[in-house]
């Protein structure tokens, strides 16, 4: 087969592909090519000088949770509003804080979110992350929780974006399950349970710009975070509880990876480690810069951590390593880019 016609195979494998993978919901991405070669209607990414608007002081809650659902949403509402009286105008939880971890807990304390917005009775979770955002005067990444879809009697993992007046402003369902099993150390299967979402999540934080949000083992999966880079995102937020198998294997790698990867701030927000629980929790969570550095890492008990965010910092890798203006989209497909 000559050269030509082994490359026309592949390019029609690659359109058969484009034609039945679903597009991300959300704003056309932006197609990064030499800054001589973009269309006059298409940003260069290396010129916008801003990402973040005004500073930010992040705030992650790594919470010690246990069986009783009200318990830790008051304990929640606690350590929020004290990362909120230091200044935090946007503060994580971690991955089920509001339950246990596990397979087994899912459909136990899972909620049901839509129609949108729920009853009380129907998810608590979210009145309560509402208020706290209100008495927070924050944005406040509710972490995740179990949710009960009716229509489908599916369960998902899923986090909730609240505004500092209370309004849902984004919902992220975990699209990539845990399930994994390492021989002696750690088996673990959430899709006999739960089910993935469909969709990636980029949200605007007006005041300060755009956050990418997933949930624990989304992190492996480094298209989701470019895609949210190059939608003009300054942070990659986590929510997330890897275990003591896992984490001090992959847990600041792959954060301080995704971060020099898209040159974008990466907040990972984990439980505390409980030992009397089933799950072990790694702890550790950290906040790494758009170099990679960790500005802020926690130990495994309960804790929170804090980070100053600010445009420099992106600004300066952007412009002294330029990759966003330096891809080969000639020799590689660009992730980001809408698929018809």
């Amino acid at each position: 087969m000559s050269i030509l016609s082994d490359l026309g195979s592949h390019l029609g494998m690659l359109h058969c592909l484009s034609a039945i993978w679903p597009s991300p919901q959300f704003a056309t991405p932006i197609s990064f090519q030499s800054p001589s070669s973009l269309p006059p209607h298409v940003p260069n990414m290396a010129a916008m000088a801003t990402f973040l608007k005004k500073p930010l002081k992040l705030a992650l809650v790594q919470l010690a949770t246990g069986a009783d659902k009200a318990v830790n949403l008051s304990h929640a509402r606690s350590k929020v509003l004290e990362a909120a009286k230091a200044g935090a105008g946007l503060i994580v939880l971690p991955e089920c804080f509001n339950s246990p971890y596990g397979t087994n807990f899912f459909p136990k304390y899972a909620e049901t979110l839509l129609p949108s917005p729920p009853t009380t009775e129907q998810s608590p979770s979210f009145h309560a992350l509402s208020a706290i955002a209100v008495e927070a005067n924050a944005y406040l990444v509710g972490g995740s929780i179990p949710e009960l879809e009716p229509s489908t009697k599916k369960y998902y993992n899923t986090s909730l974006v609240f505004s500092p007046t209370g309004a849902l402003i984004g919902t992220h369902r975990k699209t990539h399950l845990f399930d994994i099993d390492i021989p002696g150390k750690i088996q673990f299967k959430e899709s006999d349970v739960l089910s993935p979402g469909n969709q990636l999540t980029v949200l605007d934080l007006p005041e300060y710009g755009k956050i990418g949000l997933a949930i624990c083992y989304d992190i492996r999966f480094p298209e989701a975070a470019m895609i949210a880079a190059r939608q003009g995102a300054f942070l990659l937020v986590y929510p997330a509880a890897f275990n003591t198998t896992t984490g001090p294997l992959h847990w600041s790698l792959l954060a301080r990876a995704r971060a020099v990867d898209n040159q974008s701030y990466v907040a990972l927000c984990s439980p505390a480690r409980d030992l009397d629980a089933a799950y072990h929790a790694y702890g550790h969570s950290l906040v790494a810069d758009p170099s990679a550095n960790v500005l802020s890492e926690a130990e495994e008990k309960e804790a929170i951590i804090y980070a100053d965010l600010n445009n420099d910092s992106i600004a300066n890798i952007r412009s002294g390593i330029p990759i966003s203006t330096q891809r080969r989209f000639d020799l590689y497909p660009d992730v980001s880019a809408s698929q018809k």
